[in-house]
């Protein structure tokens, strides 16, 4: 099949990997030397928010597929996600606790997320609520680091992170997954997947519990344990050739302990994450493509016995059209974003906005050049208008080298909670971003090397200032408001690579950073300067046999910087074996060196646990 067809059909969504993979996919002609079956696989979605084959991606990108993922013996989204570059996360405790995930230094709210396409969000906290995103259901995980507002809209400063559920596929491919951890730690997964007679299909359910241990050694003396319960589905039915209609679903409802700060009571958080989308794709011709979407993300928190509830709904329509001219693929966007927050804080208990944009996008690859350009304007109902873009270029020197440059700008705008809760101000400023960045890549067959350098300036950051403000809660014996009070600028480099020296696969990440208040010369709080990973994969004796060492610099608790969290060192070994034709069992031990280390002051880890999964799935 010849490159320009492969590339037509792929001009839609940016990139899926090859079973096993878990790539940094910025190399160049990382797909040349693949058999062509292998290339057709090779498509991200996120970096242009179209299919794109991975020789054409410029901007920074990762993908991590089911098998990495199964492989990992992760329970959590975020212990997958830290394993890569540009990434690290803190947590109040345990997986199913408060958790944030910092791309390249930035606030967690500075990350767009999306599930099958469908944004989530909280006009709380601001951000995706990831502790409550079900593992189980994943099937492939896109990230992509450096601001894409001119693609997606608000939200996207740091970059974007997409998660795909389990997709059907022709025949019929059940699978049933079962483990036992520490801690009383059980769960089980359920799958179906298939298609026919044009129809795909997908479904899983799932469960996990956890009778969990002390995130608060100070606090109560319990044990903060939690269930979580979910199902994904996915069906679509191809209309005509060429069209297409698909429904997915995701429901996940979680209940854990944690620590307040009332001595003797027993907190519980209960967390319910949905999400609903309907998808028309129709391929008019070799050059002409539209894509239509509704979806709708509802992020529901509550609490008990101490009273909290707050619910987010973000409700969005997407109408694109892609055009193929010539070397060249042009894209137009009409989209309109809806939030809403139900809060008995706010003013009103009920509040929303909208957002109508426009966005358009080129992309054009000739030779050993390669040029993306995108432009996006949003008319928000609270803050008028907002113009992003952004112009990235990638030169391939040579089969085994490319040269990337990108610039870009992105803004946020507050929550809801922000400005008309009690803390709020009305008035607030949307954030804002501008972003440069240079990459060097190289690849040859298995080994490869990356180094990108980045600079993110962001303006108007909103906080929280205790004292008196002009809001609610601005008098009073414990004053303080949300308000503009910051600058930050977050400079660094992230080194990636792998290699294969005889039977072992090396692979690895170092990032240095400096994410820092311009205003204040603080150090951003929960933010590590320097932080690597280290993997080691091979086999003996019918095992697949995995370490990881994980190391992580000091950072700061606070924002005046009075309360240091030291760094740490993890271990982490796997050992996975087939169990005949249709059988694999698994096993994990993270922390294996039970090292004590906090990454919210206050807040316990897990210590040394141990994982056993067995899984079932007819080849």
């Amino acid at each position: 099949m010849k490159k320009p067809l492969v590339r037509a059909a792929a001009a839609a969504l940016a990139p899926a990997l090859p079973a096993g993979a878990l790539w940094c996919v910025s190399p160049a002609h990382a797909a040349d030397e693949a058999p062509t079956g292998a290339l057709l696989e090779a498509v991200v979605v996120n970096a242009t928010r179209s299919q794109q084959p991975i020789t054409d991606v410029i901007a920074d990108v990762t993908v991590i597929d089911r098998d990495a993922i199964e492989r990992s013996g992760a329970t959590a989204l975020a212990d997958v996600l830290a394993r890569l570059p540009g990434v690290t996360f803190s947590r109040n405790g345990g997986s199913a606790t408060t958790t944030s995930v910092y791309l390249r230094g930035a606030e967690s709210r500075f990350t767009a997320v999306f599930i099958d396409g469908v944004r989530i969000d909280s006009q709380s906290t601001g951000g995706a609520t990831w502790n409550t995103i079900p593992l189980s259901q994943v099937e492939r995980i896109e990230v992509l680091r450096g601001p894409a507002a001119a693609i997606y809209g608000s939200d996207a400063l740091a970059g974007v992170v997409q998660i795909f559920t389990r997709q059907g596929e022709a025949g019929f491919f059940p699978s049933v997954r079962v483990g036992l951890g520490s801690h009383a730690t059980r769960s089980l997964a359920v799958s179906l997947r298939g298609a026919a007679d044009g129809v795909d299909y997908a479904v899983g359910v799932g469960t996990e519990r956890s009778d969990g241990f002390n995130v608060r050694p100070q606090g109560n003396p319990d044990r903060d344990g939690y269930r979580n319960e979910n199902l994904s589905g996915r069906i679509g039915w191809q209309l005509a050739p060429g069209q297409k209609l698909e429904v997915t679903l995701l429901d996940s409802q979680q209940r854990a302990g944690y620590d307040g700060f009332t001595p003797g009571l027993d907190d519980q958080s209960l967390h319910r994450l949905r999400t609903a989308g309907l998808h028309w794709t129709a391929q008019w011709s070799e050059v002409w493509s539209t894509r239509a979407t509704l979806t709708r993300g509802t992020d529901r928190y509550e609490t008990t016995p101490s009273p909290y509830l707050t619910e987010t709904r973000v409700t969005t329509a997407l109408l694109r059209n892609e055009v193929r001219l010539g070397q060249g693929l042009m894209t137009v966007d009409l989209e309109r974003r809806e939030d809403a927050l139900q809060n008995r804080s706010t003013t009103p208990e009920r509040t929303d906005r909208h957002q109508n944009a426009l966005a358009v996008g080129y992309g054009w690859r000739s030779g050993p050049h390669n040029l993306q350009l995108n432009a996006r304007h949003d008319d928000d109902s609270e803050f008028g208008g907002q113009s992003t873009g952004l112009l990235a270029y990638g030169y391939d020197v040579s089969r085994t080298l490319r040269l990337t440059a990108s610039a870009g700008t992105a803004f946020r705008v507050p929550t809801l909670f922000q400005r008309f809760s009690i803390y709020g101000t009305p008035d607030l400023r949307a954030e804002t971003a501008r972003n440069v960045e240079a990459g060097v890549h190289w690849r040859s067959g298995s080994d490869r090397l990356s180094v990108v350098a980045y600079r993110n300036r962001i303006r108007d950051l909103i906080g929280y200032v205790s004292g008196p403000g002009p809001c609610p809660n601005g008098v009073g014996p414990f004053p303080g408001c949300y308000d503009n009070v910051g600058r930050a600028r977050i400079t660094g480099l992230t080194f990636s690579g792998g290699a294969r020296l005889g039977s072992v696969d090396l692979g690895g990440s170092w990032d240095v950073m400096r994410p820092k208040n311009e205003l204040t010369d603080k150090w951003l709080p929960r933010r590590p300067r320097s932080q690597a990973t280290l993997t080691a994969d091979t086999h003996a004796a019918g095992w697949r046999l995995g370490g990881e060492v994980q190391v992580v610099g000091e950072r700061h608790d606070d924002a005046r910087n009075t309360q240091r969290l030291p760094g740490y060192t993890l271990l982490n070994l796997t050992a996975e074996r087939p169990l005949g034709r249709d059988w694999r069992v698994l096993a994990r031990i993270d922390n294996a060196t039970d090292r004590a280390y906090e990454s919210v002051r206050g807040y316990a880890t897990a210590g040394r646990t141990v994982f056993v999964g067995l899984s079932w799935a007819p080849r």
